[in-house]
């Protein structure tokens, strides 16, 4: 179920009902009355806020967690089995006819009690196999949690755009940058990563890594000399160097896995993938 529009929809008079029940500091309290009745500059102009949280600021969520505890209470008065982050959030059933009596009501709810309005583009009823929850998904019996198809492709764009063989980027500002996005995307989705996938995707960005080495090495005197020098046998670095195969093509061939080996990456600062997920899946 999605919310339509739910920090720009958010009842002051309810919202701060609700902050009353455990804040007692009139002063903090209209702080926080002074906080959502701001006012947003439009263009130029500034315009009165009579409803909604601002976006972005670090009260909003916790905002959003005190209006929806009223919600939680409900649900588990009810005994649904749900989550919910923020204004994300899905309630379970065991059939389809169950599921959708419990959105109805669900829906009712959040619209009188709460005065929140349910997005029905964006709400639906579905086996918990084709839902996507905060970038992860159900796969199988039992909900093993997997990343989403989107987050994966969102992965490989931002690899391909830290290693795109333009812009003149040194090779150890992309394994700085490489190592930064690994350690933050992993840390989130270690839950639903598996051992053979972050394998494929390790020897993917390898293989990305090696196109940019053979990019730098774009004249064939060079290339022949770089082999030679990373422990490429002679008749090979000859016949590999003087290729007019694009970077892409030469970053898979058997001269470039032995001169760029795991080693060799590993040794000049490349993240591995396999070792980030592995600290996090032992703490499991």
């Amino acid at each position: 179920m999605d919310l339509s529009k739910f920090f720009d929809r958010v009842q002051h008079d309810v919202l701060m009902h609700r902050v009353s029940r455990k804040v007692r500091d009139k002063r903090l309290l209209r702080l926080i009355g002074n906080y959502l009745r701001a006012g947003v500059m439009v263009d130029t102009d500034w315009q009165p806020s009579t409803e909604g949280t601002m976006q972005g600021g670090p009260l909003s969520p916790l905002l959003a967690n005190i209006l929806l505890d009223d919600f939680d209470k409900e649900m588990e008065k009810r005994g649904h089995r749900f989550v919910r982050y923020a204004d994300d959030f899905l309630v379970f059933s065991k059939t389809e006819q169950s599921a959708t009596r419990v959105f109805r009501s669900v829906e009712r709810y959040l619209t009188s009690k709460l005065k929140l309005v349910v997005n029905h583009d964006k709400s639906r009823i579905c086996p918990t196999e084709v839902v996507d929850f905060l970038g992860y998904t159900f796969r199988g019996f039992g909900g093993r949690l997997g990343v989403s198809p989107k987050n994966l492709k969102k992965f490989k764009a931002r690899v391909r755009e830290i290693t795109r063989r333009n812009g003149g980027r040194s090779i150890q500002s992309r394994f700085l940058e490489l190592r930064r996005y690994f350690q933050g995307w992993v840390g989130y989705f270690h839950y639903g990563l598996g051992k053979k996938q972050v394998q494929s995707l390790d020897k993917w960005t390898r293989r990305r890594i090696r196109a940019c080495y053979w990019k730098q090495w774009y004249r064939v005197r060079t290339r022949i000399r770089m082999l030679l020098k990373l422990g490429v046998r002679r008749d090979e670095a000859i016949s590999h160097g003087s290729s007019g195969r694009g970077p892409w093509v030469m970053s898979s061939s058997a001269a470039m896995h032995v001169a760029i080996s795991i080693d060799y990456l590993n040794k000049n600062g490349l993240a591995n993938l396999e070792a980030i997920w592995s600290k996090f899946a032992s703490k499991k």
